[in-house]
């Protein structure tokens, strides 16, 4: 079951059906993949929902599948969301892309003070949309049931709003595998940009400023790093 494509169109699936993949999905499969009749496939609906089979017919911008499998899987509590900075370079979208990979519910796209990259109102939407276009396509190449949400860019005013906030800081006395954990909602876990967190930014953002070991992470893997902590700490590895 190496490959997963999205579609809306999944609530009636049911073992036994033939689903239809259409649009930009399918036509990926049947033009860039190749995929041929007898493949067996994936589709979710980005939503907690996967249905599994062999593919029974391929056309232009189109794909049937026999539902042989429906996985519906309930979304995980806590949540875990990367408040990434935005950063130079493509440090902030492989941070997006690997802690889609690991299983973040969300990302939250924040402005720093040391951050290089900038997005003005007309940046915003656009970077917003790049980065749900990463989610999307690592979500698919790990086969994950549900995408992740991408909120609109933060403020660091606005983070201070957020339930259970972590804040990386290689200066922090607490240990992120000390810190205790919710049982439920979100877990917002904050990364910075390449110079750091001002604490201006750490008084306006409050929350618990943890650690990770004695190194100092680059922001494009920091938040995955502490993701792969909480992965095991909730025992999900």
């Amino acid at each position: 079951m190496a490959s997963l494509y999205l579609s809306a169109a999944l609530e009636s699936a049911a073992v036994g059906s033939t689903v239809v993949l259409l649009g930009e999905d399918a036509k990926h499969a049947v033009t860039v993949a190749r995929t041929r009749v007898g493949e067996y496939l994936s589709i979710g609906n980005g939503r907690g929902l996967v249905v599994s089979g062999p593919v029974t017919g391929v056309a232009p911008g189109e794909l049937s599948l026999l539902v042989e499998a429906v996985r519906e899987q309930p979304r995980p509590a806590p949540e875990l969301w990367l408040v990434q900075a935005l950063a130079k370079g493509d440090r902030d979208e492989l941070a997006v892309q690997a802690a889609t990979e690991l299983g973040a519910s969300g990302v939250i796209p924040w402005s720093a003070e040391r951050s290089v990259t900038r997005w003005d109102a007309a940046k915003a939407e656009k970077g917003r949309s790049r980065w749900e276009s990463i989610v999307r396509e690592a979500s698919k190449q790990s086969i994950r049931a549900w995408v992740p949400t991408v909120e609109p860019l933060h403020s660091p005013k606005q983070l201070a709003a957020l339930d259970h906030v972590l804040v990386l800081d290689p200066t922090a006395t607490v240990a992120l595998t000390a810190v205790d954990l919710p049982e439920s909602g979100r877990i917002h876990l904050v990364v910075g940009p390449e110079g750091g967190i001002s604490e201006r930014e750490f008084d306006l953002i409050g929350g618990i400023r943890v650690r990770l070991g004695s190194e100092v992470l680059r922001t494009s893997t920091a938040g995955p790093a502490a993701l792969a902590v909480l992965n095991a700490r909730l025992g999900r590895w």
